[in-house]
């Protein structure tokens, strides 16, 4: 009769818990489109625990937004586009075809458009992007605050080092606000310039974190030859959301900081949290899957949002790749073994409140689960680290801050 392999997530939270708390393990975090998602905003922009909207939306929610911003004539062709596509259709996929047509067809006419009226509609699609991503973190406490404090709260042997697809700029937001110094491959004062040497490199000491923008930002600009950052959150000329992104990763900046991930990955010792990736990018899932296979000495943790079977992409890589753990709301795949979550005794009297912090209901109307695979639990669960004893009201505010998510869960996944 077969048996079914069930794991038990206070044995790997505590562990996850004492690595952390040390300061001498290598750590990377891996942020993904579904992060800002969970912070939940009124009309007024600052966070509110019900109702409200997502500060900045999944890819879902920017694909609905960018095209209803469009132009009638832009969204009718991009509505003619989308009929010959295949699935999925997302504005990833839209820009890519855009760009296709632009570069393909020159003077021929496809949907009433040439190849110079799609180069401009690329355009028009970056700068409504840009708008979608533009907003500033808010000023009350909120789950970057959250994981900048807890950066900042142990003296490290080795850097944070933070890689994110993502092309807002909240994590800038949140490292000033807290004092903390970061470095993110720009050197220079009036028009820092992005420097792949010192990308590459350990020169910095361990307290500046690094911040490695896999795919761009707002406030990057091309000048001359070199790659800028601006402070003008407008410009979004070195946006590229899109599925070519091999052709654009073989360019700077983008080959540095793809390489610093593959380095990163590929030292010993390392431990990479992901949070808000459904591992569907395949380049950045390929540059992953190539670097665990190569280095057996670096752990992978993804927290996802949704039921495991319905994280396939990140449980597809985690079978085969023992070095990556899969951790979803009702199971993981762990030593490339899959199974549900099953509590076990606590491993001491002060651990039920612990365990309040990664495990329980968002709702009355929920049943108990593991609760890390949202953004902003996981950063009041890294947050609460330090602390030498978790009370009960700790757990409640954790608690508090995923029901601030709970209805989006319908509205589609937090990863991205």
């Amino acid at each position: 009769m077969p048996t079914t392999t069930v794991h038990n997530p206070d044995q790997y939270m505590a562990d996850l818990r004492q690595m952390l708390s040390q300061g001498r393990k290598r750590i990377g975090i891996f942020i993904g489109a579904g992060a800002p998602t969970a912070i939940r905003v009124g009309d007024d922009d600052q966070i509110v625990t019900q109702g409200g909207r997502p500060l900045i939306p999944d890819v879902k929610g920017l694909t609905t937004t960018v095209i209803e911003n469009l132009s009638q004539t832009d969204r009718q062709v991009v509505d003619a586009l989308k009929r010959d596509m295949q699935k999925p259709i997302n504005i990833e996929t839209i820009l890519t075809k855009t760009r296709q047509l632009a570069q393909a067809i020159g003077s021929s006419s496809i949907h009433d458009y040439d190849g110079n009226a799609y180069d401009q509609l690329s355009d028009r699609i970056c700068k409504a992007i840009g708008a979608q991503v533009r907003p500033q973190l808010p000023s009350n406490p909120n789950p970057y605050s959250d994981l900048v404090s807890w950066i900042s709260g142990t003296q490290r042997l080795h850097s944070v080092e933070i890689f994110t697809p993502n092309y807002d700029l909240l994590l800038e937001d949140a490292f000033e606000r807290a004092r903390i110094p970061f470095f993110d491959g720009f050197t220079g004062s009036h028009r820092p310039f992005f420097d792949p040497v010192s990308v590459l490199s350990d020169d910095l000491p361990s307290r500046w974190s690094r911040l490695w923008k896999l795919h761009g930002s707002i406030g990057w600009a091309v000048s001359g030859d070199s790659v800028i950052r601006t402070d003008d959150r407008r410009s979004t000329n070195l946006i590229y959301p899109e599925h070519r992104k091999y052709d654009q990763a073989t360019r700077l900046p983008f080959s540095a900081l793809f390489e610093r991930l593959r380095q990163f990955l590929t030292t010993p010792d390392t431990l990479m949290i992901c949070s808000g990736f459904s591992f569907a990018d395949a380049h950045i899932s390929a540059v992953m899957d190539e670097s665990l296979a190569a280095n057996a000495h670096t752990a992978v943790l993804a927290f996802q949002y949704k039921q495991l079977a319905e994280e396939e992409p990140a449980a597809t890589i985690a079978r085969s790749r023992p070095n990556i753990s899969v951790y979803a709301k009702d199971g993981a795949v762990i030593n490339g073994i899959p199974g549900p979550w099953r509590l076990g005794q606590t491993p001491s009297s002060d651990w039920q409140h612990i365990r309040g912090t990664f495990w329980g209901r968002k709702s009355p109307q929920s049943s108990d689960a593991f609760l890390l695979g949202d953004f902003a639990m996981l950063t009041t669960f890294l947050a609460l680290i330090q602390a030498r004893e978790v009370t009960a009201s700790d757990s409640a505010k954790t608690m508090a801050v995923g029901k601030a998510t709970e209805n989006f869960i319908d509205q589609g996944s937090l990863d991205a």
